[in-house]
């Protein structure tokens, strides 16, 4: 790599990290080129960009940011999850990619302004999806207008009945 092509690689590693939610330091000894390319596929359907990184050139695209608290962690082989808009989705992506490859092990990762452990990364992929929140926010929603139209269709409704009653007690 020649000077020109590392700039080139540390600004977009920079922009990465600043656009990402979620990152994932994994260390891959062990993994076959073939493990890595069917990775690589399985991320590129979500938006997630898997790439393996120079320990060196990230440092330098790392410093002065707020994820400057992941330098410690560059040592040894490092692949860098970087997720797409839904950071829940790449945390369940990599979740089952450690199932199926059992060589990757979770470094640490940041998510929202904090550095994880390896835990707290897996812990992250059994939160709710986006679609699954959006859902749950749709509901909370509807679920008022509901509330009150029961309420002000109770009087009526018990009136109703009320009469429904009587004729009832009257025919007898």
């Amino acid at each position: 790599m020649n000077l020109d092509q590392k700039k080139a690689f540390v600004a977009d590693i920079k922009q990465r990290f600043e656009e990402a939610p979620l990152v994932i330091f994994t260390d891959f000894i062990g993994s076959t080129v073939d493990e890595m390319n069917q990775f690589r596929r399985a991320c590129e359907p979500e938006g997630i960009h898997l790439q393996v990184v120079k320990n060196t050139l990230c440092r330098r695209a790392l410093e002065g940011t707020d994820q400057a608290d992941l330098l410690e962690h560059l040592r040894g082989n490092v692949a860098v999850l970087f997720s797409g808009e839904d950071p829940i989705a790449a945390a369940k992506l990599m979740k089952a990619q450690l199932k199926s490859n059992q060589k990757l092990q979770v470094k640490t990762g940041f998510f929202e302004g904090g550095v994880l452990d390896s835990k707290a990364v897996l812990a992250v992929a059994e939160l709710p999806s986006r679609e699954e929140l959006m859902v749950k926010l749709l509901q909370t929603l509807l679920q008022a207008p509901r509330l009150v139209l029961g309420v002000l269709q109770a009087p009526a409704r018990d009136l109703l009945y009320l009469l429904h009653n009587y004729a009832d007690t009257l025919e007898e």
